[in-house]
């Protein structure tokens, strides 16, 4: 007897389960066997939730499958569809329950049935002709699958020619599938951990998590991100935790042709979560190597206890430290070291944080680069192969001790252990910038951005590379455009209100430095730019107004001395400006070792007074 005759239509899709076809707008979308049974039940029960155990049983009726493999198959499912629509318009997860198709569904079944009628008595000559077209497709389908499936790299064979090595990856955010979503700062953690095992293979190329967590909620299909992110390969995967227990799904996908090719399944207790991370960062790192022609992974080294409870406040800690909620991150880096002094990351990431109260003037020089220098040094001494504690490390002996010998030995040990940390670049590159070789400096920037190609932070500092280098035009351009996607970046503002002013355009850096306080909600740094730039601009009454406000700031808190001389000078009042900055050597205020090439320090170069400065600092001999 003639089966029955199933047809289903959902959205731009056809599905015919009896020819086990799928089409989008009349082309056949490829599909492995389990993942096409799979995509069936889920449309034959559309609207209702399926259990996993249920899923199990009927996709693998013989067989005992880890849930990974209905995780990877309902993955493949969702970038079959996603590539032409929204990644979750089509399936649900329940998280811990199952899977529910939630896009609406026509059943043509019965229409079909009907019409036929009679006619499916008869073999007529339409009827063969029907039946050699079916035949065709599903041998034209046979040899996508073939090709799409690639298995045995059968592409290579049938059209010539080898996939390229991967030299580029990225893990994209691991999804959180604990039932408290509170616990999304686990799974955060999770992917910046393994981003961070595998910078550290010298021949790949690892994107920093700060742009791979632009994606956490983007629904994007897989390939469309890894262009975005130039990467040959990403890793994907879930976290789920109940209790002391802790499971990590991962899976290899090629970008080119969003080939699944390897998933795994992990478990461990909490207490040994460093191991677990270890261990799927160094089988994904042979996977690479393996499968996709990467270079030979390193040996993975050797995970380190950490008390349950302090790792939890260090990856707590770690979301605040993203989000630039400075203090609170410090407190939850400190309460994490008193739970377990001895674990290193939490005094490297809490010198980071320290670090940029410091760099923008939030505290004074000897207590904010002096934390970062106790705390990168006792990070160093307990685990020596962090190079996030070198990095620190390197820019306390640069901006404070004005040790640009042992600055430059830091970062290279830092790169040495991790080549692919874009902030530790980043960070060179304001040593190089530093020293004067601006040239070099602004490569180095580059190269950080190229590591994190969507984070904002390190793309706007190449703004002010062209402003060191003198290049105002460029420096314009690339302020213009980043502020076109990030209208409230006091810092971006602020460096074009430095550009307009040296390029006689008081008017416009006025607009700048004015919109960059009001962003700000009045921090200090932006107050004096802003005073400067009345100054430039010749109007004495509201600059000295500025200066009034910052030495009444001055009595509560920390006022930069540098920034006080910029405002003297540009007002030509140079005693006071030199005054000032004698203090500013006294106190070792950060922004001094940018001194060699500073254009807001022109009107003072001429002055005998302005080499013996430098001498002091130390950029001069």
């Amino acid at each position: 007897m003639r089966p029955e005759k199933r047809l289903f239509e959902f959205g731009p899709f056809r599905l015919d389960p009896t020819e086990r076809l799928l089409l989008h707008d009349g082309q056949a979308v490829p599909l492995p066997p389990k993942a096409f049974d799979l995509l069936v039940l889920l449309i034959e029960n559309s609207g209702h939730l399926l259990e996993k155990d249920d899923l199990m049983k009927k996709i693998w009726p013989e067989t005992v499958v880890e849930e990974v493999n209905l995780a990877h198959n309902i993955s493949i499912i969702r970038r079959a569809l996603a590539s032409r629509g929204d990644v979750h318009e089509y399936v649900e997860t329940v998280p811990k329950r199952g899977y529910r198709f939630v896009a609406p569904v026509q059943n043509l079944s019965a229409e079909i049935a009907s019409r036929e009628g009679e006619d499916a008595k008869t073999v007529t000559s339409t009827t063969r002709w029907r039946v050699a077209l079916v035949a065709a497709v599903l041998a034209a389908t046979a040899v996508t699958l073939l090709l799409w499936l690639d298995p045995g790299e059968w592409r290579a064979r049938l059209l010539g020619g080898h996939p390229p090595p991967v030299r580029t990856i990225a893990v994209l955010p691991l999804q959180n599938l604990s039932v408290d979503a509170a616990q999304d700062y686990i799974a955060d953690g999770m992917t910046e951990a393994l981003t961070t095992d595998l910078a550290r293979m010298e021949s790949l190329q690892v994107i920093s998590h700060t742009s791979a967590i632009q994606y956490k909620t983007a629904k994007k299909a897989l390939p469309a991100i890894a262009r975005e992110l130039k990467v040959d390969a990403v890793v994907e995967g879930s976290v789920q935790r109940s209790g002391s227990h802790v499971r990590i799904t991962a899976q290899l996908v090629r970008a080119s042709d969003d080939r699944h090719l390897w998933a795994d399944t992990y478990e461990r207790d909490f207490r040994d979560v460093l191991a677990l991370q270890d261990e799927v960062a160094s089988d994904v790192a042979k996977q690479i190597e393996s499968r996709l022609g990467g270079p030979k992974p390193a040996p993975a080294p050797k995970a380190q206890a950490v008390n349950p409870e302090a790792y939890e406040n260090y990856l707590r800690a770690n979301y605040y430290l993203d989000s630039l909620d400075l203090q609170k991150s410090i407190d939850y880096y400190r309460q994490a070291i008193k739970l377990d002094p001895n674990y290193a990351p939490a005094y490297a990431h809490m010198a980071q944080a320290y670090s940029f109260l410091a760099f923008f003037g939030a505290v004074s020089p000897s207590e904010g680069w002096g934390k970062v220098k106790e705390a990168a040094s006792l990070a160093v001494q307990k685990d020596e192969r962090l190079p996030e504690a070198h990095g620190a490390l390197a820019l306390a002996k640069l901006h404070y001790d004005w040790d640009f010998a042992g600055a430059e030995q830091e970062f290279k040990r830092a790169l040495e252990l991790n080549p692919n940390d874009a902030d530790v670049r980043h960070e060179h590159a304001h040593y190089l910038m530093a020293i004067g070789r601006l040239a070099e400096s602004e490569a180095e920037s580059r190269r950080a951005v190229e590591l994190d190609p969507v984070g904002d932070g390190l793309i706007s500092c190449l703004c002010w590379h062209s402003f060191a280098a003198r290049n105002y035009d460029q420096s314009i351009r690339l302020a213009e455009k980043f502020l076109r996607s990030q209208p409230n970046d006091a810092w971006e503002r602020t460096i074009l209100g430095w550009t307009y002013e040296q390029k006689g355009m008081p008017e416009e850096a006025l607009a700048q430095l004015k919109r960059a306080v009001e962003v700000s909600k009045g921090e200090t740094f932006f107050v004096a730019a802003l005073g400067h730039a009345y100054a430039v601009a010749g109007n004495r009454r509201e600059a000295e107004k500025i200066l009034q406000t910052l030495a009444d700031r001055a009595n509560k808190s920390y006022v930069s001395p540098f920034d006080l001389a910029l405002i003297h000078a540009a007002l030509g009042e140079t005693d006071q400006a030199f005054a000032l900055l004698d203090k500013a050597v006294s106190e070792r205020s950060t922004f001094l070792v940018y001194s060699k090439w500073e254009p807001r320090l022109d009107p003072l170069r001429s002055d005998p007074r302005f080499q013996q400065l430098l001498r002091r600092i130390g950029l001069i001999s």
